[in-house]
């Protein structure tokens, strides 16, 4: 053993004052979505949005399930039909009854354009085009639809021809209902027959709109004015506020005495506030009530083409929400994936700054990550898809807003309260940590998502 000359640096370390961090989380994200939001304080709890009275309009997808091996309609679903919303029980099982499944191929025309629309078509796994004839017999492209979907009910309804043909673009399952079947239906319910004739006299394009103010313009002379008024929605929709709380717990022995150079409660409390924080930001996408990807309108939904999402899809979105363009917002393998499309094409977007980060951005919208974003990374048909969401932001331009109490007692950020409720018998300090927040989407067509977006489409650039 060699002889030792110094003291060795085990021994100094017991001398020496460490440099210490604050505690660090790996959980912690930026959290560009609350950065993003423009926040409203609520003085009284309750955020009413008054609206111009609309046409009403229901979803555009109707629910299936699997019952051993066999694919069916949730008759309660069907009430996402206009006339179907206030039939009873034993009509909507019957219909859904009526349901049988088919299969189609990729490349199959599943319906052609001009054809009796005889039968009225649930896509229950896969994806189709509707494209139509154009003026000069080009052929043009309507939408891509998918998982949930269905067509064409106008056509199905009123016995009409097909207006557009469908053709698939992968393999997939739908379910099919004769005409006959909502016929028998009709002639045995008065009151469904009376909603089924309205639906049938009304005005295709005036689903979903808004009542219109009646105007005159480009008159001469002195003709009689139309008189007009401006009609509210009877029942506003009132967002509440939501929470996410815990109670912190923290010894007055760890407080009292090991409470240097680093506050211990303080400590704690930072890291409780991120956790609420990012639970916080996953609420405010996805709770079921009002969570943006829940709160976005049939006619804003869009379904990828090639599975992959390519700046075509972007673009699509962007023509759902081309007023005032904010924010996309989408899993950061999303935003991968679609950098790989853009590699693919020679057209790299843009990277500007945003939140002091570098973020890509496409026609100057910036994309911003989440990682609460819904990703599908188990097993079955929606396997490693996920969901794209663009956003117009802030109250004067009537779209997505992020909601706050204005105040909250014992409040150390904005919304967010930790409330001392004093030590037990065991010296153990409790405090009630709580976050307030909602989220409100002022108009429709503020929020667009593009759905089943695959991002396991990878490239050989050699």
């Amino acid at each position: 053993m060699t002889e030792r000359l110094s003291l060795g640096p085990d021994a100094a370390r017991q001398l020496a004052t460490a440099t210490k961090t604050a505690p660090q989380m790996r959980g912690i994200t930026p959290r560009y979505l609350l950065r993003a939001l423009p926040w409203v304080d609520i003085e009284a709890g309750v955020y009413r949005v008054n609206r111009r009275r609309s046409f009403v309009l229901g979803d555009d997808r109707v629910s299936t399930y699997d019952d051993n091996g066999n694919a069916r309609v949730v008759p309660g679903d069907l009430r996402e039909v206009p006339y179907l919303r206030e039939a009873d029980d034993a009509a909507l099982a019957a219909l859904a009854d009526a349901f049988t499944e088919v299969t189609f191929e990729a490349g199959q025309v599943v319906v052609q354009e001009g054809d009796a629309a005889d039968r009225l078509w649930i896509i229950v796994q896969g994806r189709a085009e509707k494209r139509v004839s154009g003026r000069y017999g080009e052929d043009a492209l309507l939408e891509v639809v998918g998982d949930g979907q269905f067509f064409d009910l106008g056509a199905w309804s009123r016995s009409e021809p097909m207006p557009y043909r469908v053709q698939a673009l992968t393999r997939g399952t739908a379910l099919c209902a004769e005409r006959s079947a909502l016929t028998a239906l009709a002639d045995r319910d008065e009151r469904l027959n009376a909603e089924l004739t309205a639906y049938n006299a009304s005005d295709p394009g005036t689903a979903g709109g808004e009542v219109p103010v009646d105007l005159a313009s480009g008159h001469v002379g002195e003709p009689d004015l139309p008189g007009t008024y401006v009609d509210y929605e009877d029942a506003p929709r009132e967002y509440h506020m939501s929470l996410a709380q815990t109670v912190l717990r923290v010894h007055t022995r760890v407080s009292d005495l090991y409470n240097g150079p680093i506050d211990q409660t303080r400590a704690q409390a930072n890291l409780t506030i991120a956790a609420l924080r990012e639970r916080q930001e996953s609420a405010l996408l996805n709770h079921p009530e009002f969570g943006l990807f829940h709160n976005v309108a049939p006619g804003q939904r869009v379904q990828t083409r090639t599975g992959a999402p390519t700046p075509d899809d972007l673009d699509e979105l962007l023509a759902r929400v081309w007023k005032q363009p904010g924010y996309f917002l989408a899993h950061p393998r999303a935003i991968a994936a679609f950098g790989r499309e853009c590699t693919r094409r020679g057209v790299p977007p843009v990277t500007d700054t945003r939140f002091g980060s570098p973020l890509l951005t496409w026609r100057g919208v910036p994309l911003i990550p989440s990682d609460k974003v819904r990703f599908a990374n188990g097993g079955g048909i929606h396997a490693g898809t996920t969901e794209i969401l663009l956003m117009r932001m802030g109250e004067a331009e009537q779209g997505v807003v992020g909601l706050r109490p204005s105040e909250v007692p014992d409040e150390v950020e904005p919304g967010l309260a930790m409330r001392n409720m004093g030590v037990d018998n065991k010296g153990i300090t409790s405090y009630l940590m709580t976050a307030y927040f909602n989220t409100a989407v002022l108009v429709e067509d503020a929020v667009a998502v593009l759905q089943n977006v695959e991002v396991a489409k990878y490239h050989d650039y050699s």
